[in-house]
């Protein structure tokens, strides 16, 4: 059976002995995309609808800027002997990886908000103050009643996650679109609690890790550049190192799930041939 130690040590390796070839990749779509939208965040609260809608236009394309770097880096981590992105895999992959996390974010969007306003309604929130930001009409009650249907829900999403972790992977390296989530559903079987272990504890760290560098970095930035509201130098300054941080993680995180479906995939007998263009 394969092992998550092995897997780490094996992300480890190759994150070594590739780093001039991943600092690039990991510097243009991880690092930019975190340390942009974070000061997005800043201008897009009270910005007119015009200047609203350019900044979720700019937010969607870091996201799919970010999207595009996690696929090459699973290509580069599947095919360690290229010392470059895998620019023609990565571009014809990306529409239909795309495609089906889009479709995966809708259906656990709608499982989550559906039913959790349903419940809100059944005790007496006004559901359009919520949908603004008010939620002075949430009751205790009401309060109680949705922690107690997230607890299972998140528990679900959990283990749905580590069912279809290997689903990009898939993607770049067998030519899948939604046959990808059936593969991942088949060969994580078997493995489904050891792969909850490692999100936890990847969660955590991360959390972690962010908190750590927001708040450490933040509290020197403020000391040396002074505080103030909006984007002040301190604020853009935290930012950097809060992305620097999520960057690193993002690009463990990449690399991680494209060793984990090499051994997984040749635990159970297949080919580990490298995908082509």
């Amino acid at each position: 059976m394969a092992k998550m130690g092995t897997v780490w040590d094996r992300t480890a390796e190759f994150l070594s002995d590739n780093l001039p070839a991943v600092l690039p990749v990991a510097l243009l779509a991880f690092f930019v995309p975190a340390c942009v939208s974070g000061n997005l965040a800043v201008m897009a609260d009270g910005a007119d609808p015009r200047l609203a809608t350019t900044l979720a236009l700019v937010n969607l394309l870091l996201a799919v800027m970010l999207f595009w770097g996690w696929l090459s880096i699973v290509g580069m981590s599947i095919d360690s002997a290229r010392t470059a992105p895998p620019r023609r895999v990565v571009a014809r992959r990306l529409p239909a990886a795309l495609l089906v996390w889009v479709v995966l974010f809708c259906i656990v969007a709608a499982v989550m908000i559906v039913p959790g306003s349903l419940i809100l309604g059944l005790f007496g929130a006004d559901l359009d103050a919520v949908a603004r930001g008010d939620r002075s009409s949430i009751s205790q009650l009401a309060s109680g009643a949705l922690v107690l249907w997230l607890i299972p829900v998140s528990a679900a999403i959990l283990w749905m996650m580590a069912r279809l972790i290997l689903t990009t992977s898939i993607i770049v390296n067998e030519r899948r679109v939604f046959g990808a989530l059936a593969q991942s559903w088949r060969l994580t079987r078997g493995h489904t609690l050891p792969i909850i272990g490692v999100l936890l504890l990847f969660i955590l760290v991360s959390l972690v890790a962010v908190l750590a560098a927001a708040t450490v970095f933040g509290s020197i930035f403020e000391l040396v550049a002074g505080g103030g509201s909006g984007l002040s130098l301190a604020f853009v300054l935290t930012s950097i190192a809060r992305a620097a941080v999520q960057a690193i993680l993002t690009l463990v995180a990449a690399a991680f799930t494209a060793k984990l479906y090499l051994a997984l995939s040749s635990e159970a007998g297949l080919r580990e041939g490298v995908y082509t263009a």
